[in-house]
Parts: C-alpha cells; structure tokens; sequence
C-alpha cells in the first residue's frame, strides 16, 4: 500500500550531509523544508543543490519548499545571557536598552510600544513566561510577572490574542526570496500573514525574483497570528495552500483552541481546492528518544484523518538525535491511519457545481474510478492542477500524475495521494495513452488486463485543457 499522506521534513546540522538525507529521502521525505530563520544564503543554495542531486540519485523527485523568517518579535540580549523571573516581579521591556538585566531588557521590534496598551498581556518563549503590561511609558513597557520562568537571549514575543502591527515580510524576507528563487524552490511559505495582500506581495515578490529562471514557485500561508482566522477564506484565495502553525497560532489563541482550528482550517481548504500541511510538535520527543510518545502517533494519526496533505518535522529532523527514525516512525503512522479512511464520494459531489471544464473531468475521473474499483487514475498534465483536483477528495486508489514537465513533478509531489510520473510529450493522442500505459506497467502498478482510468487535454501540451477521459484496459496499446 503506498501512503497518500506526504512528509515535510525540515533539514539542519543534523541531516544535512549526504548519507543522512539519502537515508530520509529513502524512508519517505517527500519535501524537504529549509527554515530561513537560520543559516546564511549560501548555506541554502549548498542545501537545496544537495537535495536535489541526492532525490536524482534515489530515483524521486523531492520539493523545496522556503520557509522565510517573518517579523520575529523577540527580546534582546541579556549581560548574562539569561535572568530568573519570578511571580509578581516588576520588569521592563525597553526598546532603547543596549543590554538587559534582572530588571530590564531590549527589543528587536522597536515599534512593539506603540502597539500595546495597559491590561495587554504579553507571551515570552512560547507562552512559558506571562507578563501583564501595567503601562506604556515612551520606548518602555512595563510589566509585572504573572508567570515567571527562566528569560534567556532572543525568545519570542507574542500578544495574547494577536494584533502586532509588524509586517508580514520584512527585508530579509525579499532577499530570502531572491535566494530561494536562485534553486527554484517550489514553494515559498509566508510567516505570520495577517491577509490576503500579504500573500499577494509575498506571490509578486516571488515570481518577479523567479522569471529570470522562468519559474513560479507556489505560496503556502503560514496561519499562525489570531488575526488571521477570521479573514481565512481570503488568505486562502491569494494563496496555494496553507500550513497550520500550531506554535505560534497556540500561544496568541490559546492550546485549547488549536484541535478545533485544525480540522476547521484543513476543512477549509480542501473546500478551496487548496493544500494543508499540519506543523509544530508533531514527534517532538523523537529529538531526543528514538520512538514518539502515544500522544505524538495519535496527533500525526488524527491529521491524516482531518485530511491533512503532509505532516512536517522541525527540530526533530534539523537537529534532533534521530531524523532517520522519525520519518520511518511518520511514515508507518500515515500508512496505518490512512488504512481507516473513510472514503465518501458519493456525498463529497452531492449538489457540487463544476465552474471549468477541466475541475469537470478531473471529478469524474474519480467518481468513474471508484464505482469501477480500477487499479490506478493516470493524470496527463502540464500544470498538475487535474491531479490536485482530484487530490482533495478521499480516495483508496492512487493517481499519478504523468507530465514531461520537472517542475510540475516536484510540486505535485505534496499533493495527497498523488505519485509523479515523467512521460515526454508524444506526437498524438494513441502514442501518449501507450506511454502512459506501458509506464504503470514498467512500474508494476498494473497488470495486463487492469482497468485504469486516464484523463488528458487536447490539443496536447496545452496547460489547463484536460478535456478528456478515458476508461482503458491494459494491454489495449
């Protein structure tokens, strides 16, 4: 059985030579992250090369997808490197403080002061320390301690509930982007958009810093802000597909918040015809243990079974003990829970209106190959928009996606339960239905005398006009 569910992998000092990424790849990295939080641009581009020759070598084709810093609100630095906060203890965020103290600290978001108020409270390092903000004086914010901890250099700030004016892309963020043009990652993630036109800026930015190598990445949106979910449908309009940040999104909504968010934002997008990645947690144990916790097998179990296109690692496979052994661990999990699906076509186009005549063909591609229970459904594509179509409705019988275009393989390869092909462009239409035939053959997906359902447009070679479907059994060509 092959798993429909895809794994992001984030890679880091622990999995960034040569016989540790071939192993990943091997055991089911299907996309590899690269978290521009850290690291130099060149250390991408060597990543990314890397990546690349090593995916050719296992015979796969592996996206990449780079996913920028955005607008990191976070606390200077400290004369010791860390302070001990106590409960009720006073303290000031001051964004003029070159070094802090026990009852002081600097800001890297100079303009955090004007956006808060008395009563404000305020999440350092993930939600573990609280500060309430008493008031605003100039450049300082004062704070008394409603739940202290250990503070150490550069943790994160957020404000309960959300409403930081800092924007969405930042400098470093655009050049990240001409860095990340500069391989052609096929995705480009934004963090902390709070709308659709910052997904569209990060999309122009994108494919202007891209045109030179005639390449368009596709935009995932990072949903972690609470200003966000509200305007999801837009974002969600202006974007490729989202990822569902549970870190970030949890300490501004609340931990309780964020299973209802999920199913709800992976809902929603599969309705749009959109991609979904489930992030943040998900085999956080495995950066120390070399097996997940009962907790983490049923968190990955229930985001296949939201429906989820890929589950992602972070830590665990930048700089945890085991990157290996987490993605085989992932990858069992998916295949297990995947075995449960519950597959409902028949309800799923229940009073469902098709708007083009491709989103046509690709729908009844699915509904055919399901009540005929053939072996496979080959999309002939340009673009691989009839394979992502036909990706967003559970299905236990896998489609592959057959293009000439390299681009299109790797983008697909994030695509839910769909596995890419490549096929050169044939003469005409009889030449193009053989190939595609005896290709599932040669990869003992079929057998003679299988019914396979295909669907390709014509004239051929035209992106966006599949047009036809055909039911064909093998051996006909």
């Amino acid at each position: 059985m092959s798993r429909a569910t895809k794994i992001v992998a984030t890679i880091g000092p622990a999995s960034s030579d040569r016989e540790t990424l071939t192993r990943m790849i091997r055991a089911g990295v299907d996309v590899v992250r690269l978290n521009f939080s850290h690291g130099k641009p060149q250390d991408h581009i060597d990543r990314a090369t890397l990546v690349r020759e090593v995916a050719d070598e296992c015979g796969k084709k592996v996206a990449i997808m780079a996913d920028l810093q955005g607008p990191k609100i976070r606390v200077g630095k400290f004369e010791n490197g860390k302070i001990m906060l106590a409960n009720g203890d006073k303290f000031i965020l001051d964004s003029d403080c070159q070094m802090g103290n026990q009852e002081r600290v600097g800001l890297d978001y100079k303009a955090l002061p004007r956006d808060l108020k008395g009563n404000d409270v305020l999440l350092l390092n993930d939600g573990l320390i609280v500060l309430k903000v008493e008031r605003v004086m100039g450049n300082e914010i004062h704070t008394v301690v409603k739940i202290g901890g250990e503070l150490s250099n550069n943790k994160g700030i957020n404000r309960q509930g959300g409403g930081l004016s800092a924007p969405a892309l930042t400098a470093k963020d655009m050049d990240d982007i001409k860095t990340a043009m500069s391989f052609q990652a096929d995705y480009v993630a934004v963090s902390f958009p709070k709308n659709a036109t910052d997904m569209e800026m990060a999309r122009q930015l994108s494919n202007v810093a891209g045109e030179p190598f005639g390449h368009k990445p596709m935009m995932i949106a990072k949903i972690e802000r609470a200003e966000a979910i509200p305007l999801l449908q837009e974002i969600l309009d202006a974007s490729d597909g989202i990822m569902v940040a549970r870190g970030d999104l949890a300490v501004e909504v609340g931990n309780a918040a964020v299973p209802g968010l999920q199913k709800r934002m992976i809902k929603m997008a599969r309705a749009s015809n959109k991609l979904t990645i489930t992030a943040t947690q998900m085999m956080e144990s495995m950066i120390v243990n070399a097996v997940p916790t009962r907790a983490e097998v049923s968190d990955v179990a229930n985001a296949v079974l939201d429906g989820t296109d890929a589950v992602m690692t972070s830590a665990e496979t930048a700089s945890g003990k085991y990157p290996v052994e987490t993605v085989e661990a992932m990858h069992a999990i998916c295949l297990e829970a995947e075995r449960s699906d519950n597959v409902q076509l028949d309800a799923d186009f229940l009073n469902l209106r098709f708007t083009r005549v491709d989103q046509s063909i690709a729908y009844g591609a699915l509904f055919t190959a399901h009540h005929l229970r053939v072996k496979a459904i080959a999309a002939l594509t340009e673009s691989g928009s009839t394979a992502l179509w036909m990706s967003r409705h559970n299905i236990d019988i896998p489609i592959f996606a057959i293009t000439p275009n390299v681009a299109t393989r790797r983008k697909a390869s994030l695509f839910r339960n769909v596995h890419t092909l490549e096929l050169a462009q044939a003469p005409d239409t009889e030449a193009m239905l053989k190939g595609a035939q005896d290709l599932l053959l040669a990869q003992g997906v079929v057998q003679k005398g299988d019914l396979i359902v295909v669907t390709w447009g014509e004239p051929i070679g035209q992106v966006g006009g599949t047009n036809a479907l055909k039911i064909l059994r093998v051996g006909e060509y």
